[in-house]
């Protein structure tokens, strides 16, 4: 389990950064797999608070994108659309995860406003600042998942 659990934590590292591998879950899992060990014993609490933030870091990845959009001055069409273009770079790999949010977003502001390139263009660069954002908090996050798991280990 102990080496079930390593290979999840690093795989939970790798994916807070590349979008095609489960990052704040898999870093989650590794905890679960080290407390099902001798080396940790982690309370019920911890075990259930860890899943919530790490569902909930998982769930702001997918709605940064749109509020750095409309922070950087995007219309809710900007936000929409980099939240639909969020969902679409799923389905076309890691450029794809990268570049929906962008695209959305300058997508949406071109639907609402044909005349404002310039506006789409600061929205659409918000969305990609907010991904940044998202994937900061996701490797943050697996840091101090790992953190726990060194500690644990280390005893």
């Amino acid at each position: 389990m102990l080496i079930l659990g390593i290979i999840a934590l690093i795989i939970g590292i790798i994916g807070s950064i590349l979008p095609v591998l489960p990052g704040p879950s898999a870093a989650w899992f590794s905890l679960l797999l080290l407390h099902w060990t001798d080396y940790a014993d982690f309370s019920s609490g911890f075990l259930i608070t860890t899943a919530v933030l790490a569902i909930l870091t998982i769930g702001l990845d997918y709605l940064i994108p749109g509020w750095g959009s409309r922070h950087f001055g995007g219309s809710k069409m900007g936000e929409k659309g980099a939240l639909v273009g969020t969902f679409a770079g799923l389905l076309l790999g890691p450029f794809g995860i990268i570049l929906g949010p962008f695209v959305g977003a300058f997508l949406g502001e071109m639907l609402y406003d044909r005349r404002e390139v310039t506006r789409a263009l600061r929205a659409a660069w918000g969305s990609f600042v907010g991904f940044l954002a998202g994937t900061g908090i996701k490797l943050i996050l697996c840091l101090v998942f790992a953190w726990y798991f060194v500690m644990a280990v280390l005893g």
